[in-house]
């Protein structure tokens, strides 16, 4: 038998002063080298914690920090490298413990929004599942022009062991990992496979992040033995540096042609774009609006950049706008689309501008949007241009006929009915209808409020409905229309305006994607109002199979009847039980009335606070006025189902409508 020995003293522990017999000659590691003048020896972590940290944007004369804080989720892709290096900065990087790296890139990205992009925040995770999981965020970013920092892990570039945990391999290239999947969604990638190629790669990244063109997602892919890695970097690598955002004005060219074109235009129409918002446009459009009469109608992204009473704002346009503006669209000659890009939605998949002659001018900074239906490019920032175009129409003192203004005046005020109507409860004892719930919510909110939401029948609902009454107020992701996005979204942008209500609304389907962040606001005591409403199942997409020959297949959350569909009861679904236990003060509201008190309730809070309340459908339906624009989902061309063969031939006449503008 073998003596026990004391701690410390078994074999192989150095115990002597490694001259003597048996001991451990190891030598000990000799000390890093003196950085050499001028530089600084930090690993590659460090050093692009460091860099983050004295990165600024500069806009008319306002500097904001860029980076102003960083997500993380470890692994052991990271914890050694970022994980160590946000220790280390702790007193000037800022952050944020997340639950699910996608709901963390949607956070950042609420934040991005909020900041008029002009501020963002980073993004780390672990190799393999915690880095693939940012695909989907970085796809939302990208698609919104809205700019995030993705620092995801990556397998070792020295290659020590070959694979290692998590790697993927593929035979034909030994330079592919999981993080190539980030290529296609992000403005900008590059993987740091050594420590002096970081600098050239973090200040493309800096300036794709600050271009208002080019913005969007980036992604620095760092491997984990790079990451530890210590490299002698040049001071001035740390120094301040500002990124000014460009406001560039428009070609005098493209300025008289446009100009012309609005002149000659007897029912022009202006699409205000998400381009409005980014460039703080609002005031200016505003002007533009007033002098000319032109009626002002907004995409999704665009909605709020006239307040709804003011008397050129009529509303929301295509498959879910007014019917105000979509009459205008339909008869318009020159349709002046400010910072938009003409999604199907915007263009009811191109039946909407069907005017005889109906032309496009385009003000946009971007110019692949500039052109787009064979429009008119008027490629600058959109203050900028706007502001050029007033001051040149104001010389011919030009303006829309009064015809025009009283016709568009009319029907504003006969849409306003139909809101009102669609708001309206008359019995506070009734179980409210989701457009209800939104008439709820507007009664209370001021100008300070911000509603958050991206998925589902609530976009449609909102984009119809809702009076905008400031130009931040209505927050809908309807780029990539993530379902997901709104409860981390509302924490960005709560860290982004913290004396500001600000609201996620979320409906059933969309809450069991990704409520895992509401740990992270109640950790962090982000007070976020979340409106939560049950309607058991997939609303949207529910209607949408009925209209398409569907019959509503697998949208609903019930049980399985007799004949194996899922048309049995609804499921014993508690999210509000859901939400509580995960640390949220949850108010649950049955009736009208009760939701109305429950929301002044929300309102007033300073801890993450909810609103539970189940709509009355039918058949899981919203209540909203229906579409006045059709949107090309292809329908069965064959089929044997009677639904399917009716929905076909409607698909077909509207399809006829279609219009190429060439």
């Amino acid at each position: 038998m073998t003596a026990p020995t004391e701690p410390g003293t078994g074999p192989g522990t150095n115990t002597g002063t490694g001259t003597e017999p048996g001991t451990n000659t190891a030598p000990r590691p000799a000390p890093a080298p003196a950085p050499e003048p001028g530089t600084t020896r930090l690993t590659v972590a460090q050093a692009l914690t460091r860099f983050l940290t004295a990165q600024y944007t500069e806009r008319d004369g306002v500097r904001h920090r860029l980076i102003a804080a960083t997500w993380g989720i470890f692994g052991h892709g990271n914890v050694a490298g970022l994980g160590q290096a946000l220790v280390e900065h702790a007193d000037t990087m800022p952050f944020h413990q997340g639950r699910n790296e996608q709901s963390m890139v949607h956070a950042a990205v609420g934040y991005a929004r909020q900041s008029n992009r002009l501020s963002t925040h980073a993004v780390t995770t672990s190799i393999g599942p915690g880095a693939t999981n940012l695909v989907t965020g970085a796809a939302l970013a990208t698609i919104n022009h809205l700019p995030v920092l993705l620092l995801p892990g990556d397998t070792f570039a020295t290659r020590p062991a070959d694979p290692v945990l998590q790697q993927l391999e593929v035979p034909y290239a030994g330079d592919v990992s999981v993080n190539d999947t980030l290529r296609p969604v992000s403005r900008y990638f590059d993987r740091i496979t050594r420590p002096e190629a970081l600098i050239p790669a973090a200040l493309q990244a800096m300036r794709v992040l600050t271009d208002p063109v080019e913005t969007g997602a980036v992604t620095l892919a760092l491997p984990q033995d790079v990451q530890a890695e210590a490299y002698d970097w040049p001071d001035d690598f740390f120094a301040d540096r500002v990124w000014t955002v460009r406001r560039p004005g428009a070609d005098p060219t493209e300025l008289a042609e446009a100009v012309s074109a609005i002149r000659a235009a007897r029912r022009p129409l202006i699409v205000a774009g998400g381009g409005v918002h980014h460039s703080r446009a609002e005031t200016a459009l505003a002007e533009f609006a007033a002098v000319t009469g032109i009626p002002v109608a907004a995409t999704q992204a665009g909605k709020g950049s006239l307040a709804y009473d003011h008397p050129q704002d009529v509303g929301g346009i295509g498959h879910t706008g007014t019917a105000t503006a979509d009459t205008l669209a339909r008869a318009a000659d020159l349709v002046i689309g400010v910072g938009t890009r003409y999604t199907d939605f915007t263009t009811a998949s191109g039946t909407l501008f069907t005017g005889d002659g109906v032309r496009f001018l385009n003000l946009n900074i971007a110019p692949y949007d500039g052109h787009k239906l064979s429009g008119l490019p008027l490629v600058a920032d959109a203050r900028s241009g706007l502001a050029e175009l007033t001051e040149a129409l104001l010389v011919h003192g030009h303006r829309v006929p009064d015809a025009y203004i009283e016709d568009y005046t009319r029907d504003k005020a006969a849409w306003e009915e139909r809101v009102t109507a669609a708001y309206t409860a008359d019995d506070p004892d009734a179980i409210p209808t989701q457009p209800q719930v939104l008439g709820a919510l507007d009664a209370l909110a001021d100008p300070s409020d911000v509603l958050i939401n991206a998925a589902g029948s609530m976009p449609g609902d909102l984009h119809k409905l809702w009076r905008a009454q400031s130009p931040d107020q209505y927050h809908v992701e309807y780029g990539y229309s993530c379902m997901g996005y709104e409860i981390p979204a509302a924490i960005g942008v709560k860290l982004a305006a913290p004396d500001r209500p600000v609201w996620a609304l979320v409906g059933d389907g969309t809450y069991l994607m990704l409520p895992t962040e509401i740990v992270t606001a109640v950790q962090e005591n982000i007070a976020i109002k979340l409106v939560l409403i049950q309607n058991h199942g997939y609303a949207s997409i529910g209607g949408l199979s009925e209209e398409t020959g569907g019959e509503r297949f697998g949208t609903a959350y019930r049980y399985r009847a007799p004949d194996g569909t899922f048309a049995g009861a609804p499921l014993p679904l508690d999210l509000a039980a859901n939400a509580e236990s995960l640390g949220m003060w949850v108010l649950r509201a049955r009736t009208v009335g009760e939701l109305r008190v429950a929301l002044a309730e929300a309102r007033q809070a300073d801890t993450p606070t909810c609103v539970y309340v189940e709509t009355q459908t039918s058949d899981t339906v919203s209540g909203a006025p229906p579409a006045q624009a059709w949107w090309d989902v292809p329908v069965a061309e064959t089929a044997t189902r009677p639904s399917a063969i009716k929905a076909r031939e409607l698909y077909e006449r509207h399809v006829s409508t279609r219009r190429r503008h060439l």
